[in-house]
Order: C-alpha cells, then structure tokens, then sequence
C-alpha cells in the first residue's frame, strides 16, 4: 500500500506533527504513541519516500529520471552526448546526492510505452520521477502520467494535459531574441527551422514570428531553411549550396544548426558577422570554442533541475496537490557572432 505521512497519521488516529515527530527521532510525542505510529508502518509497510536532512528537513530519498528513446527524434542513440543532458543529469545528481538521495536513470522506447510501462520492475517500483518529455505527444505524456507515481514532466509542455509541467518559455526567448536582431539593424532576416517537429521548437517559431510581425517584417520564403537540430554535418540550406541571395541575419532554432552553419560559412570566406549574422538558441559550451563566439538565447538547466526537484518533493509530500505548470525564462547571450 502507498502511504504518505497523513495516511499514517489517520490509521494511528494521531497528528502528522506526531507522525513527523516520530520519523525524525524528535521529542513532542509520547513513547506509547510512537510505538503505536511504528506499529502502523510495520503492519502497512510503509516506506519514506522522502530522506532526513541535517536540520529536520526531509528530502526524496530517490528519483527515477526516465529517458524516452526515439530514434528519428531529439532523444535518439547519441542523446547521452546532447549537452541539455549532459547538464541536466549532472545538476540532477548534484542535487539529489547533496543529501545522500540517489538517481536511477530508466529507459524507455517510445514507440513502445505501454509495453515498457507494464515490464520495467525499476520504475513499477519507483515512487517519485521526472521525465525528459523531449519528443513526447500529448497522448504519450496522458499515458505516462496514467501510470506513474509522482511524475513530473519537464522540457515540454501541453496546455489541456493536466499534468505537472516545468518547460522553458520557449515563445519568449525566441521572441526575444526576434527584438534583439531587429534592434542591431537587420531586416533580411532569415530562419534556420529544424526538420524534427517537437513542441519546443513550434513554441520558438511563434515567439520569434511574434517579434517580427510586430514591426510589420515577414520572412520571405526563400530565407526559411530546414536542417537536422542535432548534428553538425549533413546536406546544407539551398542558399549555402547556390552561394547567392543571403540574408542579412540568421535564427537558428538551436546552437548545433547555427555552429554546422557558422562553420560552414567560415570555410567559404563568409565574414560572420559582416557578410551574414548568425544566432542560435540554447547556449551550449561550444558556442564559445567557435570564432566568432556564438550569440544566443540562455537556457537556465541548474533552476529547471531545482524547481523540478522541489515541485516533485511538493507532490510527494501533498496527497490534495493539483497539478502545476511552470514557465522558466530565458536570457539573452551577446557575443560576436550577431
């Protein structure tokens, strides 16, 4: 049975307080009542989903991070090498293990949900998660929030999914970094769009349309080009191929496509920023090994981690929690490349 401290408190017929009291080993409750809450966890086998702390705060004890595998997706076989994970399972780690918590890292193959769901002993197990929602659909995200304990979804976001989300403001750093190339001077501007279709990428899109429709700038069609978000080779935009008709600046919808193109102009002879600006979204650790350095969009990993972590201790925590949304914003990087 899967008791929480109010379950606990109910069958012993005392307070959570007392409850608490005992659990941490703190005067306030009588010995007779502690051995009657003890007696209760025995019998129900309740285990604490949440870890003591020095200073009587109680932490999760454990947090499955499930990774959903999709491999014509962001998530496919080399997503351990995407720098979003990378960061995002270090502040993860950093984080639990702080105070002695663990992280146990679950795969699953989207194209197989259900199946996986049902067979994974490890995450039938688990009492608390957060899910790398990258490539998900709405009715993917339904399913998995149907059968997981805790779940918390973050990197993506689904308005009529009631479900707890923490994403970036995608819409808002695209939009602003539509204001910041308007206010350099460019007008010819180009669209570096990925040829993967997720939610974030839709999201960045609408903000930085947003940006420029408000100066009354549209982007011809002919300066909308398509390329893979996740790799820094492969088949060029047409306008690199035909070495004509440049736009003044590019927005590309994440680093990896700006620092292919970066490159890829550089060894033709094209100034960046003279001849072409480039800008890109995300803030990787390679935008800064390039030259010119890469002008972006920040994206704050270590608050998305902290907020998941203590919106997931909430949920634990709260047998009434409804769920909740949460935007983080981004912040505009300036450096040489626009």
């Amino acid at each position: 049975m899967d008791l929480k401290m109010s379950d606990i408190a109910k069958i012993a017929g005392v307070s959570k307080a007392s409850v608490s009291f005992a659990l941490n080993g703190k005067p306030g409750v009588s010995e007779e009542t502690r051995k009657k809450i003890f007696k209760v966890i025995k019998d129900q086998g309740y285990e604490p989903l949440r870890k003591h702390k020095r200073g009587g705060v109680r932490k999760l004890a454990s947090i499955s991070l499930i990774i959903i595998r999709d491999r014509t997706g962001m998530m496919n076989r080399n997503y351990a090498s995407l720098p979003f994970f990378d960061a995002l399972v270090s502040k993860l780690t950093q984080n639990v293990g702080g105070f002695g918590g663990q992280v146990q890292i679950v795969q699953l193959d989207i194209n197989h949900l259900h199946d996986n769901l049902s067979k994974n002993k490890s995450l039938l197990q688990s009492k608390a998660s957060i899910v790398l929602a990258t490539d998900l659909n709405k009715n993917q995200v339904e399913l998995l929030n149907k059968n997981l304990k805790n779940v918390i979804f973050i990197d993506n976001y689904f308005e009529n999914v009631n479900a707890d989300f923490i994403s970036i403001d995608n819409f808002q750093g695209a939009y602003q970094a539509g204001k910041y190339i308007l206010e350099k001077g460019y007008r010819k501007i180009g669209y570096v769009a990925s040829n993967h279709i997720i939610s974030n990428f839709l999201q960045r899109r609408s903000g930085f349309r947003r940006a420029l429709k408000e100066e009354k700038i549209d982007i011809p069609p002919e300066y909308v080009y398509s390329l893979n978000p996740t790799e820094l080779m492969g088949e060029l935009p047409q306008f690199l191929q035909l070495g004509k008709n440049f736009p003044e600046a590019l927005f590309c919808e994440d680093d990896y496509m700006a620092l292919r193109l970066l490159k890829e102009l550089t060894q033709r002879g094209i100034k960046i920023p003279k001849d072409i600006a480039i800008m890109g979204f995300d803030d990787i650790f390679e935008d800064t090994m390039v030259t010119p350095e890469l002008t972006t969009i920040h994206v704050p990993i270590t608050q998305i981690v902290s907020q998941a972590i203590n919106q997931l201790q909430s949920k634990v925590a709260d047998r009434n929690w409804l769920p909740q949304k949460c935007f983080i914003s981004t912040r505009l990087i300036k450096r040489k490349s626009l």
